[in-house]
């Protein structure tokens, strides 16, 4: 991502607000974890999209007034005993060169600006939803905002923002490639490393080296890696579990890089061969998988995607013999097949139309049964593009085969 990404998003959003306009936009704060000691970071997505900057307490302020708009970026002022403690703030030039704002000033400063645009504005752009959430930050500067400029109209920015990044820019589609190569190794370094009596906690570390020593930080969210009976917790973080032999291994996880997310999913068996029943079961989902890939396309509506998965699997499913009916699917199929991807795992769009060039989202093929004591999911990141889909997590082996071999 470049200033140039970042300022035509704020372009975007300005041309979408009403005149007489204040906008502001939160990157948000440290929250108290324990003690003395805070939780990381992790600016608020929006305020990325729009800026690309991620240090705390920053802030977004722009007055749209007279047919223009004045854009502010407040960031914290040097402070030498804080930045000795807790790490360098971020100077103005830079802030200016990555965010492409010319205008960066200290947050003590910011009050005072809120209260001047308030005089002649008539409205206050701010992301409302958060109030619904339980970040305190997040709370206490909306309530700041509100109370600084009472006599304001509030607007919401969130329905305008999840239009903006419904349809993913090609620098955004790039950075994309980038997290899914980062998450291919990750996972083939899990696969290779994997051996009945393996902890899932080991499995872990071998996931954050591979990433780690490929320059990736962090991860898009916090792996879901589990084995045996704890395949069937859908959103399981424990890592306290340990893979015996004919174990199947569910593995969830995905990469960042430039702020793009990747969610991939893969489910191997922890000794490297799929027993007959995990590899019929595997086939279903790998079936249904390449059959969404096929036909995925501009045009067909965005609730299609779930609809479909299920119901193929569910035909695929009674040709097994493990399901009676297809509509009897949510026996096995515990959750969603979609969701979009970008700089949110679960990104924040409007996905009530059709799919267009430039949707990046997920087809997940989940499989549960409990009765065979297997469970796991198949899930790639699908990129609509203008004649079909691509599989941007092709790269990541899929098949049964595949899997075997790289495990061999």
């Amino acid at each position: 991502m470049n200033a140039s990404f970042y300022t035509e998003n704020r372009r975007r959003l300005y041309d979408s607000l009403p005149e007489d306009t204040l906008l502001c936009v939160y990157a948000g704060g440290a929250i108290r974890k324990t003690a003395d000691e805070d939780y990381p970071v992790y600016a608020d997505t929006n305020f990325l999209y729009l800026t690309g900057i991620g240090q705390a307490e920053s802030v977004l302020l722009a007055v749209r007034h007279g047919g223009e708009t004045k854009e502010t970026l407040y960031t914290l002022p040097p402070d030498f005993l804080k930045e000795r403690w807790c790490g360098r703030r971020i100077k103005p030039d830079a802030a200016t060169e990555i965010s492409g704002i010319a205008d960066v000033r200290p947050t003590d400063e910011l009050d005072e600006a809120i209260k001047a645009a308030s005089s002649f504005c008539r409205n206050l752009a701010l992301d409302i939803d958060d109030m619904n959430n339980n970040n305190p930050t997040r709370l206490a500067f909306i309530s700041r905002v509100r109370a600084l400029a009472p006599a304001l109209t509030a607007v919401d920015i969130r329905p305008q923002l999840r239009r903006q990044r419904t349809v993913k820019a090609p620098c955004e589609i790039a950075a994309m490639r980038q997290a899914e190569a980062l998450t291919t190794e990750g996972i083939l370094a899990m696969m290779r490393a994997s051996k009945p009596g393996m902890y899932e906690y080991q499995y872990k570390a071998v996931w954050d080296h591979a990433l780690l020593m490929r320059g990736c930080r962090e991860p898009a969210f916090p792996p879901i890696i589990s084995a045996g009976e704890n395949n069937f917790c859908i959103h399981y973080y424990d890592y306290r579990g340990q893979a015996q032999d004919g174990d199947m291994i569910l593995n969830d996880v995905g990469a960042k890089f430039d702020h793009m997310h990747t969610d991939v999913s893969r489910g191997w068996p922890c000794n490297g061969k799929y027993s007959p029943r995990q590899r019929a079961l595997y086939e279903c989902a790998y079936k249904t998988s390449n059959h969404m890939f096929e036909i995925l396309r501009p045009g067909l509506p965005m609730k299609f995607v779930d609809a479909e998965i299920h119901r193929y699997c569910g035909g695929l499913l009674c040709e097994l013999g493990v399901l009676d009916k297809p509509e009897n699917e949510s026996r096995y199929m515990w959750h969603g097949g979609s969701h979009h991807v970008g700089f949110d795992t679960h990104d924040m769009v409007d996905a009530s139309g059709e799919l267009a060039p430039g949707w990046v989202f997920c087809v997940d093929v989940g499989i549960y049964v409990p009765e065979w004591g297997i469970g796991f999911r198949l899930e790639d990141n699908c990129l609509i593009t203008e004649s079909g889909c691509e599989n941007l997590s092709a790269g990541t082996p899929r098949s049964a085969d595949d899997i075997e071999a790289v495990m061999m």
